[in-house]
């Protein structure tokens, strides 16, 4: 019984074997059909990524070429503007040569000769040569206005020019006439001013300048003319009302009275009258015109400024002098 079970053993194990060896060959031969559809699988994806490559190349290359379209199509679109423009231009200059042509013909109906010489022409012909013959009869009417016209301006620049050279050396003449004659009637102004008040150290020439130092015209801290001022400014305008005569009529003048302060402070008590040294050099300066107003002199010809402190004759040591009132004679 142990032999018939050992033969029994003995007849499955090939079998067995014969089972393994099929299923070996059937897995390898999966994993040679699986090994070979990676290949295929590989070299299709290889493809389609050198297709898609070659795709997006192309892509990229239409992007640009549409680019270029839409720059050329504004291209394209200015050109039409610029060619309705022309169109436009060359519509007027059609309706312009039509007229000329019109007139042509109707010069040219008056002769038989020239009337034959037309119908002879083709009508092409006579298209061209009717526009230019109004092309070149415009341009001639053109030139001859423009010619006209520059030697219209040219005589009329130089006409202009010598009137302004006339002008200027007349005017440069009269001028120079004017500031000597001034000067002559300031000199003797001057002159006879200083006779009037007599020699004093408080009234002096300066420059173009008569000036009274203030203590002579004016108490201290007032606007208020001084009796003894009062007398010495009426010399002034008796000087001043007999000179004026000799002043030619052309010459606009004017006495220009001028006052003049220190740089010292107001004190409290002056303060209460005038705001600063500025307020009271104008106030003096106004109160000379008034009254040179009141002894007839004409107001149109007086003029009142005050400077306060702003232009001091010295600087330093006695400043009192920087207190004045100062008289020109100047044309307005």
């Amino acid at each position: 019984m142990a032999r018939r079970r050992s033969r029994q053993d003995a007849n499955i194990w090939p079998g067995f074997v014969d089972g393994l060896s099929t299923l070996l060959l059937v897995v390898m031969f999966v994993l040679s059909i699986f090994v070979v559809a990676q290949f295929y699988l590989g070299e299709e994806l290889t493809s389609k990524e050198t297709e898609l490559t070659r795709l997006q190349a192309r892509i990229a290359s239409l992007a640009d070429q549409l680019g270029l379209a839409e720059t050329e199509r504004d291209q394209l679109r200015q050109r039409v503007l610029s060619l309705q423009d022309t169109i436009e231009q060359k519509d007027d200059e059609l309706a312009g040569l039509t007229a000329a042509l019109a007139e042509s013909q109707s010069a040219v109906a008056a002769s038989a000769e020239e009337l034959d010489a037309e119908k002879a022409l083709s009508e092409e012909q006579k298209s061209e040569i009717a526009t230019l013959n109004a092309q070149l009869a415009a341009l001639r009417r053109q030139l001859a206005s423009l010619q006209e016209a520059l030697e219209a301006a040219e005589a009329k620049d130089e006409e202009q020019q010598a009137q302004i050279e006339n002008l200027s050396s007349r005017l440069n003449a009269a001028l120079a006439r004017k500031v000597q004659e001034l000067a002559d009637v300031r000199s003797r102004f001057f002159e006879a001013l200083r006779e009037a008040l007599g020699d004093r150290d408080d009234v002096r020439v300066v420059g173009d300048r008569f000036v009274f130092e203030s203590d002579i015209l004016f108490g201290s801290c007032s606007a208020t003319i001084s009796p003894a001022g009062q007398a010495e400014l009426r010399k002034l305008a008796v000087v001043l009302l007999d000179i004026q005569d000799e002043i030619p009529g052309e010459v606009n003048w004017v006495l220009r009275v001028d006052g003049h302060a220190d740089a010292q402070p107001l004190g409290p008590g002056c303060r209460a009258y005038f705001e600063d040294n500025l307020q009271l050099s104008s106030e003096r300066a106004m109160s000379v015109v008034r009254f040179l107003a009141q002894n007839s002199v004409p107001e149109r010809r007086l003029v009142a400024a005050g400077f306060g402190s702003n232009h001091p004759l010295v600087q330093g040591g006695d400043l009192a002098r920087n207190r004045r009132i100062e008289f020109k004679l100047t044309e307005r």
